[in-house]
């Protein structure tokens, strides 16, 4: 997956990466030859990474960089986490089709607050010196408009439509507000602010962590260094990790229901999943795709829940299917075609008999005894919209009452 190549001893900064730069390999210039300033730098280097809280919940594909941050700290260098306080009450545009929604200070206060709880099975929060965690709010809040203006002139409307969300926008001439071009000079100010030597993000970030670089050389400091991780595909294996597609294993998922999403992701994206989630060496999985589903699973759930829970979804998982394949032939089916689309949850668990009535339906949603194909839904108020979204698929209350959809 890395499209660079570092000497032995740097494997472990290497894995998973997409790309980094500047990369130079024959320089000694530390400033174009990240190994270089690792090995000549005189202290720890500051390995920069943002976050913006702009939601509660933070889902595998978020950890990628999180766990490289956590690499950086066992080889003896300092993680600095940003939380964008002030930055996420502007929203990052990057990807995004239209202006997004400004947040409130408390939201944003509240989601941080959530995000670092979820981070603390990645994270060494308890080696002094291994981590600092700044709010940018303490350097951006203080800026006056004529410290403002002078971060505007660094950069012209050119430079900031070639950026690919904005240049689509552009194109479309869906509005782009003045403030969302304020976002990329916030951010790389912050490496400024932190003085980073390295910074991390996904793919997506590159155009912004280059502003950092071009700001700190503006403001007579030595540029970061760009580390890239990939985007990772969701539990389908067909598009990005996304809670909004529905295709996400999140950090605050019980420890069976992320077993059960893991145990049965495609074989396609088992390796990547390997090399962007794990330590374990690529070369020791087992050439058996089941085995290594399994194995994958069980890595992961011990990650966030512990070795103990993590076997005891597995062991609770495999008991799941045991009974689906020994009642494989005898499963009910019910018809979905007499449902009225879009319908609630609880009704149809009432229709198709798996409750005595909608209000046990929602008595069982809420006490987070419905799955479908594995999946718990705890929303009392879930619906679906069309027979499309159901059918084929199992509906299941508690571990033995399950019913096929049709």
């Amino acid at each position: 997956m890395s499209n660079v190549n570092l000497p032995p001893e740097y494997k472990w900064l290497e894995r998973g990466i997409n790309d980094l730069f500047p990369h130079q390999p024959q320089s000694n210039d530390i400033n174009e030859n990240l190994i270089q300033r690792l090995r000549k730098c005189d202290r720890p280097l500051r390995v920069k990474l943002g976050i913006d809280p702009t939601a509660g919940d933070i889902h595998l594909g978020h950890s990628i960089p999180f766990r490289k941050l956590r690499a950086f700290q066992d080889a003896g260098h300092t993680a600095v986490l940003i939380i964008g306080d002030f930055t996420a009450q502007i929203g990052d545009p990057t990807g995004k089709s239209e202006v997004r929604r400004q947040l409130t200070s408390e939201e944003v206060k509240n989601n941080a607050q959530d995000y670092l709880a979820q981070l603390r099975p990645i994270l060494d929060f308890d080696t002094p010196g291994r981590l600092e965690i700044r709010y940018n709010s303490e350097w951006l809040r203080t800026l006056d408009l004529g410290e403002i203006s002078e971060l505007l002139s660094t950069m012209t409307v050119g430079q900031m439509l070639a950026k690919e969300g904005f240049a689509e926008r552009y194109g479309k001439e869906t509005p782009i507000y003045l403030h969302e071009f304020l976002y990329p000079l916030m951010q790389g100010y912050d490496s400024v602010a932190i003085q980073s030597d390295v910074e991390l993000g996904g793919t997506d970030q590159k155009f912004n962590i280059a502003v950092g670089r071009d700001l700190q050389r503006y403001f007579g400091l030595t540029p970061q260094f760009g580390l890239l991780m990939p985007i990772l595909l969701g539990v389908n294996g067909k598009q990005k990790m996304s809670k909004s597609l529905g295709n996400y294993v999140g950090l605050k998922e019980d420890a069976l229901s992320m077993y059960q999403k893991l145990q049965n992701i495609p074989d396609l994206v088992i390796k990547e999943y390997f090399e962007l989630l794990t330590d374990i060496p690529l070369d020791q999985l087992s050439e058996n795709p089941r085995e290594c589903q399994k194995q994958l699973a069980l890595e992961i759930v011990s990650q966030y829940h512990g070795k103990e829970k993590a076997l005891q979804a597995k062991e609770t998982a495999e008991n799941v299917v045991l009974q689906a394949k020994t009642e494989g032939e005898i499963m009910p089916e019910f018809s979905l075609t007499n449902i009225e689309f879009p319908a609630p949850l609880y009704y149809i668990l009432s229709a198709c008999k798996l409750c005595g009535s909608s209000g046990e339906g929602r008595r069982q949603i809420q006490g987070g005894a419905v799955r479908l194909d594995s999946d718990r839904i705890d929303d009392v108020n879930y619906k679906f919209n069309s027979i499309e979204e159901l059918k084929g698929k199992v509906l299941q209350v508690g571990k033995k009452k399950m019913i096929r959809l049709i």
